[in-house]
């Protein structure tokens, strides 16, 4: 589809590329930084995973913010926006969507085959009794023709075996009706006996495994997913080339020049059969397919999709309800947000609220608040139409945060939404705890049928307006998601793929082995979620060496659901920094930290948004407690570094008073508006017959290591110099 005549095509004049290299026609075979030319314009190849895009030879890859100022040269605007450094969160939604996706294959085939075997059954059983109704006809001709060729000295013998009960004649002759034993037919004409198998027969006269293949060739279990906002339609072309359990991919944008840039590269990658490319609203284009109710053969894009992928340029809450209802029971939304200034910042608490239905947190723990906002705007806009949610994977990456989720169409599951959503009192102000407070409870109960939620209402409030720690002010934040971010099951198959992959096809696997890994470790804080799933069969399974989400040492293809009642008691992390802040004392090393919290028995661990934080089962009291005997054993603070009324003075205070939960619950004495951060002590009651006795705090570097069979790269390291969200296409 090359240029005609002798004119030139035109190629930007501050390209990078040799003009000297000859262009090659669209419908060429593809490869990575060649020029392409379509309609006397000149284009380059880019190539991510096994998909290829064109894109301006010139385009602005990066932001350069002193580009402008130091005169240097300034690139061409994208006409479809493209960023290379979200290519991490395309290999993952490629890898979390296979994961998904077999799942649902798998359940389907068996689906399939289960419904194929009760049909033969049903012809095996129809066919053997037409063999029988067709015996019980033949008998009266037999007997006619029997009669009439009888010599006169066998009628008396003939008439002797008529006059024997019909049980006996049914017995001899029928030695069994279900086709186990033989039938045995005298032939009078012959005299000789003619054995039919009647078993044999039925089976014979139905369709067997074979001729059902040929008389409806199997078709590939429909498997479709939507790119909502493709863009360029890179995440459609991956999808179409690296999961070939795909039948249909739908890429939708509302942009004329992006479904132009669509169609070329879907030519470009010869996906026209398997890609269909759509110029319509995004919202449009979903409600249409929730309202469609017109026939649909089972290839018509028109049915719910099983995946839709979300990512827009800021938010993607206006798309959550077309979303949802438009994806089929049980499938999976893959949704993006970018807008962190607006989740995990405190500038714009009310967009916050209007957009995701809550305020956001103030602090460190910010971005994983910002995650458990989305899910809740998720959760709520699922829940008015009878949907549960559950999240399978949940990540803060970089500048954005990408959420995994399965929705299922189960109101039963929908009224555990009030015990998993919550609000925070966050001390913000002062030593930077938190405490919980969930909307409703969730209390498993024993019946006489087995085990039941019953949901009811939940005490409040479960604090008072003033830190219990330092006395200084919370602030309240949320209502929010209190359930669990990730699913265990789901980790561990994505995980199970990164040996097998290409690196060049996925140049992020070290980071995505180590984010994975580290999300997988958070869920060990939550001993619910270490439910072992059901095992379809015992005899292949080894329980000394396999283990239970492993079957003949490969992973289960399903995704065995989570239970819906579980919540997060711990959804925060800690910084050891931010502590030693608090007290004006140096700062304790993470694995120190973490050793101490073990050996008291709590669980700590990594939390996949911050290096440098942990996770764990400790409650306030005992954290900051450790950290006064950091500072007695370790870390003596200087004398006068600590004021008088700050919130690190009130904790050193607390050195020598019982801990919670010897704390009484009443609040401290109000304080004038004036002096609203200068708050009394809070009421601590002595107990000279419970004193607490002296912890023994270790802090055990060895015990705070995590013992890994490898280095992981956990965290994003720089990929180059101004990476990040770009500027949205011109």
């Amino acid at each position: 589809m090359g240029s005609s005549g002798s004119q030139s095509p035109t190629i930007a004049v501050n390209s990078p590329i040799p003009l000297s290299e000859d262009p090659v026609a669209v419908d060429s075979p593809p490869k990575a930084d060649q020029l392409v030319q379509h309609n006397e314009a000149i284009y380059k190849t880019v190539k991510e995973g096994l998909a290829y895009i064109l894109i301006n030879p010139d385009a602005r890859l990066s932001v350069d913010p002193n580009a402008g100022k130091q005169g240097g040269r300034q690139a061409s605007e994208q006409a479809v926006f493209y960023n290379e450094i979200q290519q991490f969160n395309r290999d993952l939604s490629v890898l979390a969507i296979r994961a998904y996706g077999e799942h649902v294959v798998a359940e389907r085939k068996e689906k399939i085959e289960k419904n194929k075997q009760r049909q033969r059954e049903v012809e095996t059983k129809r066919a053997r009794k037409q063999k029988q109704a067709e015996q019980r006809t033949e008998e009266p001709k037999a007997k006619h023709v029997d009669e009439a060729s009888t010599p006169a000295g066998e009628e008396n013998e003939m008439h002797d075996q008529r006059a024997k009960p019909k049980r006996d004649l049914h017995s001899q002759e029928y030695e069994n009706m279900h086709g186990i034993k033989r039938l045995k037919t005298e032939s009078v004409a012959k005299g000789d006996q003619i054995e039919t198998n009647i078993a044999v027969a039925a089976i014979t006269s139905a369709p067997t495994g074979k001729d059902l293949e040929q008389h409806s060739k199997p078709k590939q279990v429909r498997f479709t997913i939507l790119d909502a906002l493709s863009a360029t339609g890179l995440r459609a072309l991956r999808y179409a080339h690296e999961l070939p359990f795909v039948t249909s991919v739908t890429a939708n944008d509302l942009s004329a020049k992006a479904v132009r840039s669509i169609q070329l590269n879907v030519e470009h990658n010869r996906l026209e059969d398997k890609i269909r490319v759509n110029h319509a609203n995004a919202l449009a284009h979903m409600y249409e397919i929730a309202t469609f109710q017109g026939p649909a053969e089972p290839e018509d894009w028109k049915h719910r999709y099983n995946v839709i992928d979300l990512d827009p340029y800021g938010t993607a809450v206006p798309f959550l309800d077309a979303a949802l209802q438009s994806v089929e029971d049980n499938g999976l939304l893959c949704v993006t947000c970018t807008d962190a200034g607006v989740w995990a910042s405190a500038g714009y608490l009310e967009k916050s609220f209007s957009l995701y239905g809550g305020l956001p947190m103030k602090g460190l723990h910010s971005h994983e608040g910002g995650l458990r906002l989305i899910l809740h705007a998720i959760a709520t806009s699922a829940a008015r139409y009878g949907i549960a949610i559950e999240p399978l994977l949940s990540l803060s990456i970089d500048f954005y945060a990408r959420v995994f989720v399965r929705v299922r169409r189960s109101p039963a599951d929908v009224k555990f939404l009030a015990g998993k959503t919550m609000q925070v009192y966050n001390c913000d102000q002062g030593c930077g705890a938190w405490t919980t407070q969930f909307m409703a409870k969730n209390t498993p109960v024993e019946g006489r049928k087995g085990k039941f939620y019953k949901h009811s209402y939940a005490q409040a409030p479960t604090t008072s307006p003033h830190c219990m720690h330092c006395g200084f002010k919370t602030h309240l934040a949320g209502p929010m998601w209190g359930g669990p971010l990730h699913n265990p099951i789901f980790i561990q198959k994505i995980l199970s793929y990164l040996p097998d992959l290409d690196p060049t096809t996925y140049p992020t696997l070290d980071r995505l082995e180590g984010m994975l890994q580290t999300a997988a470790d958070e869920l060990t804080l939550i001993p619910a979620m270490s439910i072992k799933p059901k095992i379809p069969s015992a005899s292949n399974v080894n329980p000394t060496t396999t283990s239970p989400a492993t079957i003949d040492g490969g992973l289960r293809p399903y995704l065995d659901r989570s239970d819906p009642g579980i919540a997060d008691p711990h959804p925060f992390f800690i910084s050891p920094s931010a502590l030693a802040k608090v007290l004006h004392c140096s700062a304790p090393s993470v694995d120190s930290l973490k050793g101490a919290l073990r050996h008291m028995d709590y669980k700590a661990t990594r939390t996949h948004c911050k290096p440098g934080m942990v996770k764990t089962t400790a409650p306030w009291g005992i954290i900051w407690e450790v950290m006064r005997q950091w500072v007695e054993q370790k870390a003596p603070i200087k004398e006068g570094a600590i004021k008088s009324g700050t919130a690190g003075w009130r904790i050193m205070r607390a050195s020598n008073r019982p801990t919670h939960p010897y704390r009484s619950d009443q609040p401290p004495s109000p304080v004038h508006e004036a002096d609203e951060d200068q708050v009394p002590d809070p009421i601590i009651v002595e107990n000279p017959e419970r004193r607490r006795e002296k912890l023994n705090i270790v802090f055990d570097e060895e015990l705070g290591k995590d013992k890994e069979r490898k280095r992981l790269v956990r965290y994003q390291l720089n990929p180059r110099a101004n990476w990040g969200p770009m500027t949205r296409a011109k």
